[in-house]
């Protein structure tokens, strides 16, 4: 193994390769002229939710193995000292808008209890009175896997313990060993560039953090939203999926919109103060898939975006 790498973007994912090659005993510098948490790892959502549990495939018993494994990864991060970086396997709500969801939720039941295994589950259950989505059918899914995770503040808290591990996080530096590109958005534009055909785009996605104190109740999925109860007494709520756009990071309508269809699919927050609004750009894979290794025709770089 080469004994130095560079990683190349001080977001979760960069941070994230420079932590496993650190604990590999590897000498790691990542260069962001930004600093972390700059880019989309800087956003407000956070849910980190498997698809349904049926249709078992070899991408969701991987999507299984990392949502398992995130709880003792986050909380090593925070020993070494990171800090909260706001994790917390909370669960998930859904609604039910009919009764042939009703049926394909109950479907799925036992297919969950098989693939995900104990602890986790999904069950069909009555909505919630005090804390739920507005469901035609009064039933709504809950399932136990999901968790949510403060973006910003855990892609700092990653930053520091790559720090306290030993490694540096400056904003220029040459490359020295293997390069890692982890550069979001701009990344996968110059591997478009370089391919000559597109390998993914930047998605720009809004959100708006909300003051509703549901610390530790579960995120509720409603209206294609995610309204995530954070650790510290917000929500986050978000988001848009613009594939075009003039402004990358500003805020504007298409979120006046959101928070206004959160507030009728999720009554509890009708009276919720907005907080603050942001906005930046994902990146994301035309595959739709991460992508993880070599950087075609370039020797000894490498890939890590698309997450």
């Amino acid at each position: 193994m080469t004994s130095e790498a560079t990683v190349r973007g001080a977001g979760i994912y960069g941070l994230s390769v420079a932590w496993e090659l650190l604990a590999r005993g590897v000498s790691v510098t990542v260069v962001d002229p930004a600093g972390p948490a700059a880019g989309a790892s800087g956003g407000e959502v956070g849910a980190m939710s498997p698809h349904a549990p049926d249709g078992w495939s070899p991408i969701k018993a991987f999507q299984l193995e990392t949502l398992v494994a995130a709880g003792s990864f986050w909380a090593e991060v925070a020993e070494t000292g990171g800090g909260d970086p706001g994790y917390g396997r909370t669960g998930r709500i859904q609604a039910l808008e009919d009764d042939a969801a009703v049926a394909r939720a109950r479907g799925r039941e036992a297919v969950a209890r098989e693939n995900w295994g104990a602890p986790y589950g999904w069950e069909v259950v009555p909505a919630p009175a005090d804390w739920g989505p507005a469901s035609p059918t009064g039933l709504v899914i809950h399932d136990t896997l999901t968790a949510r995770l403060h973006p910003a503040r855990a892609t700092r808290a990653l930053a520091r313990a790559v720090v306290a591990r030993g490694g540096r996080i400056v904003t220029e530096a040459p490359d020295r060993g293997p390069v890692i590109w982890a550069t979001g958005a701009a990344g996968l534009a110059a591997l478009s560039d370089e391919a000559g055909r597109e390998v993914g785009r930047a998605i720009k996605g809004q959100a708006a953090v909300l003051g509703c104190d549901r610390r530790g109740a579960p995120l509720i999925q409603a209206d294609g939203l995610y309204t995530v109860p954070h650790a510290d007494g917000t929500l986050g709520l978000g988001s848009t999926t613009e594939n075009a756009f003039d402004d990358p990071t500003g805020t504007d309508a298409l979120l006046d919109e959101i928070i206004a269809r959160a507030r009728i699919a999720v009554p509890a927050l009708a009276g919720a103060p907005v907080l603050r609004r942001w906005a930046g750009l994902r990146p994301r894979a035309r595959s739709r898939q991460p992508l993880l290794g070599l950087w075609p025709g370039r020797d000894g770089q490498f890939v890590a975006n698309g997450g």
